[in-house]
């Protein structure tokens, strides 16, 4: 074979032996983006269209859905998945158009680096949430919940 022609893609001298994390990647995208789309419309219809719509929407709105445990799932659930998803979307594009090795490695790494914390950071704002730590004013539905536990 000659340095200007490809390898047919099922040549033995093409595949290798072990996990194929291409394939795995690629599998990955299509269920969370299915995933991601349910997660997503519901996320939305809850805020936008339930109840009084979006001007529902204020601090105790997001007080009263993190008190949830599935709330809280719900919310990780699209927080992971979008940014696993995104964070692999965008490793597929630097593979695909960054040519010098180095910088490509560099590039993947700072890609799975902040991917992973803003997965710890949203992670732990969803689970650590506490409504009561502002100063609240008197006759805020807050003030009264707070002041009751």
């Amino acid at each position: 074979m000659t340095a200007d022609t490809l390898a047919a893609p099922r040549s033995p001298e093409v595949r290798r032996r072990g996990v194929n994390l291409e394939k795995w990647g690629w599998i990955y995208m299509r269920v969370s983006g299915v995933l991601l789309i349910v997660l997503i419309f519901g996320h939305l219809f809850v805020n936008l269209m339930v109840g009084d719509g979006i001007h529902a929407i204020d601090f105790a709105f997001v007080a009263g859905k993190f008190a949830s445990p599935f709330w809280q799932w719900w919310d990780v659930a699209m927080l992971w998945l979008a940014l696993i998803h995104g964070a692999n979307g965008m490793r597929t594009i630097v593979n695909d158009y960054v040519a010098n090795k180095t910088a490509r490695t560099v590039l993947v790494w700072a890609l799975w680096v902040s991917a992973g914390l803003l997965i710890l950071l949203g992670t732990l704002v969803v689970f650590t949430f506490d409504p009561c730590i502002p100063n609240l004013s008197d006759g805020s539905v807050l003030f009264e919940y707070c002041n009751a536990n």
